[in-house]
């Protein structure tokens, strides 16, 4: 089984930054396409940006040019440096990972918990 783990949610004023982190740890043989996706109320949940264990990047229209997302494959960790914060970029932001357990298991999808971000004056 697969733990992770987000952190650096918060508060956070029009304009300002954050960043997220993500950590993977548990049963890991190998993992494959790291991301963030987020869900405010009352929408359903969406992508924010991915990344591949190679590095290439796919971004929202909604956060291009704002956001980051970066990797650490020794830590098995995920980041989103979040810049110029919208007021709509609120919500609950949610991790996702395509990860196998051992080298004869098939890749699964495994979840955070979420972290809220709360952009507001």
């Amino acid at each position: 089984q697969v733990q992770l783990v987000e952190s650096g949610g918060g508060l956070v004023q029009p304009g300002g930054s954050l960043r997220l982190s993500c950590a993977a740890s548990g049963s890991i043989f190998s993992i494959n396409n790291m991301g963030w996706y987020r869900q405010a109320p009352g929408k359903e949940r969406e992508l924010v940006a991915t990344i591949t264990s190679g590095g290439s990047t796919n971004y929202a229209d909604s956060v291009k040019g704002r956001f980051t997302i970066s990797r650490d494959n020794a830590k098995n960790t995920v980041y989103l440096q979040m810049n110029s914060l919208k007021p709509e970029d609120t919500a609950v932001y949610y991790c996702k990972t395509g990860v196998r357990a051992h080298w004869y298991r098939s890749e699964y999808d495994a979840w955070g918990q979420g972290t809220q971000v709360t952009v507001s004056s």
